[in-house]
């Protein structure tokens, strides 16, 4: 499933690599509506890099797939 969502980034975190070798980047954005909401965000692999050229406070789109999964009987 794909969506947007539009808003200005309010944080963006240090990038985080684990003994696996997987890595990721967490950024959180608020949105400008009539209640705005902060989300949080993570990228990972390739797209890492997407999020350099980001500063708080610039305003983004961002594309993104909703997933879900279930482990030892909880969902996340």
């Amino acid at each position: 499933m794909s969506l947007e969502v539009e808003g200005k980034v309010k944080v963006l975190m240090d990038k985080q690599t684990f003994s696996s070798g997987f890595e990721k980047r967490e950024f959180v954005i608020t949105t400008q509506e009539q209640y705005p909401q902060d989300i949080k965000f993570e990228a990972i692999k390739d797209k890492i890099t997407m999020l350099d050229a980001l500063n708080p406070g610039d305003m983004v789109k961002v594309s993104f797939n909703l997933r879900g999964n279930e482990y030892q009987g909880k969902y996340y």
